[in-house]
């Protein structure tokens, strides 16, 4: 797939969150990477300010876990709350969620991003070129840009992908267009850094009060971010004021003299994805393929998605194991997902987003408080590389996220991920192996897929052992005795009994469009 005779296997546009982690994943697998940045150095202020326990996995695949207690921290809940403090819907959050880790995680962007140049710095096959705006994009892969000293350059690659925001020049220069929603609202963003720490519980809040929609959330250790919603025939101008900040923070107790105003801005949030992610050489991630309001935190966790499911179909695709239009189905497993998620943003907006005093009533009528829920199920995908069953229905657990539990192998104890390792995993309580053909076996060898035999807890075995029992009482829920698992943790299927195991490799063999090993 042209990875000779050109500069990267892959060219970057953009080096936020999104292009920092595929940039990762994609070194790690001994790609070839160089990142265009228009910005000579890093931008200093934060943008988003959280991310759920499955992007903490995925940015621990990346190589920042290990910073995570020093960059963030752990949220408890999030309520939405009306003026006179009733809770109209209220969600806990676990310290130890699905993935292994923290359900949401508060943190300061650059100080992930931070962590993330770092770990690219130490890998030979990432170049980073700052100061670079890019001009032009071919669906060939061939990219001009604008280099720091002001000299017109170009670079050529077998795939490009663009991370470059939600005025991304790439999606312009593909000539996707864009299917928006029409649910937008002006706010006035205040980032705070507080002078002595504080308690706030729950960690997030969103105050449904009709004389003005409040948003407060944590952004990080000392770090609080309040969004304050632009009242209906009120001025920009006196919004954006750094007056009109501290007279609205004043009534949560927050003033010069006890908080320093790190940002004060006033931003417009979306409701919109690209109808078209992939044209020719060149595909779209991140804020470059969906915008979304900020009520459901998944902004950036969006973008990670694509990146991980994008990042094993590249490098299948870059080593001639699979098809080219294995890359066709990023889209077909990604828009649906996005979709989902936008209009799951929309819908708590419209919670949060009431000016009228009748119309909040009215809400508030309507939502009659229920129990408290915890983290949100994930979303499942229910196309693209998934096995299917007859009549072409891909029952749960297939397309779901696997969660993630400790596993023991010897005397080391760690999360799975940790231990055992990344990439596709048969996942068996059972020898799979003596049921395998030599295909089978070549097969998976030529995948990188690790079998994966796991032992019960509490039990001593030269296999993983099961050490928290994670693994067996979710392969009891689905009634499955093991699983094919794709490299972005997705479920790729299920088997009831070890007999079913061949037929599964052999669907998946032919969804990646593999020539027989």
């Amino acid at each position: 797939m042209r990875d000779r005779g050109v500069d990267a296997d892959v060219v970057v546009v953009g080096y936020g969150p999104v292009g920092q982690t595929l940039a990762l994943l994609l070194a790690g697998a001994g790609r070839r990477v160089v990142v265009l940045e228009r910005q000579r150095r890093p931008y200093p202020l934060p943008r988003a300010t959280s991310f759920d326990g499955e992007t903490a996995r995925s940015l621990a695949r990346a190589g920042a876990g290990g910073a995570f207690a020093r960059i963030g921290e752990a949220a408890d809940g999030y309520d939405w709350r009306t003026a006179d403090g009733r809770t109209l819907i209220g969600v806990d959050f676990a310290a130890t969620g699905r993935y292994g880790w923290p359900d949401v995680t508060t943190m300061h962007q650059p100080a992930l991003e931070a962590v993330l140049r770092e770990r690219a710095a130490a890998l030979p096959g990432i170049e980073v070129r700052t100061g670079c705006t890019v001009t032009d994009v071919t669906e060939d892969g061939e990219v001009t840009y604008t280099a720091a000293d002001g000299a017109t350059a170009g670079v050529t690659a077998s795939w490009v992908v663009g991370c470059d925001g939600a005025n991304s020049t790439v999606r312009r220069r593909t000539g996707a267009g864009v299917t928006d929603l029409g649910f937008s609202y002006d706010w006035l963003l205040c980032d705070v850094v507080l002078a002595a720490p504080r308690t706030f519980s729950p960690t997030n809040l969103q105050i449904c009060d009709p004389a003005r929609p409040t948003t407060v959330v944590a952004s990080g250790p000392g770090r609080r971010r309040w969004e304050f919603m632009r009242l209906p025939g009120e001025d920009l101008g006196d919004l954006d004021r750094d007056e009109t900040a501290w007279r609205l923070l004043k009534a949560f107790d927050v003033r010069p003299d006890n908080a320093a105003l790190e940002r004060r801005a006033v931003y417009r949030f979306r409701a919109s994805w690209a109808d078209r992610w992939r044209r020719g050489r060149v595909l779209l991630a991140g804020d470059a393929a969906h915008s979304m309001p900020p009520f459901t935190g998944q902004g950036m966790c969006s973008g990670i998605r694509d990146v991980v499911n994008l990042a094993w179909k590249l490098d299948l695709v870059l080593r001639g194991v699979a098809s080219g239009t294995l890359l066709d189905t990023y889209a077909e497993e990604r828009v649906p997902h996005v979709r989902a998620t936008v209009e799951t943003a929309v819908a708590l907006g419209r919670v949060v987003c009431v000016t009228g005093e009748a119309d909040a009533a009215h809400r508030d009528a309507a939502l009659v408080p229920g129990p408290r829920s915890g983290a949100p199920e994930p979303v499942p995908l229910r196309a693209g590389v998934l096995h299917r069953a007859p009549g072409g229905a891909s029952p749960p657990p297939v397309g779901e996220p696997v969660p993630q539990g400790r596993v023991t192998i010897g005397a080391v104890t760690g999360l799975f991920d940790e231990v055992v390792g990344h990439g596709f995993v048969l996942l068996s309580t059972a020898d799979p192996v003596p049921a395998l053909s030599d295909a089978d076996r070549a097969f998976l060898a030529a995948i990188g897929a690790r079998v994966v035999v796991l032992a019960p807890a509490g039990t001593s075995s030269p296999d993983p052992v099961d050490t928290d029992g994670t693994y067996y009482a979710y392969l009891r829920s689905v009634r499955a005795r093991a699983l094919l698992v794709r490299p972005d943790h997705i479920v790729f299927g299920a088997a009831r009994t070890v007999s079913q195991i061949p037929g599964i490799i052999g669907r998946l063999r032919d969804l990646l469009h593999l020539a027989e090993a």
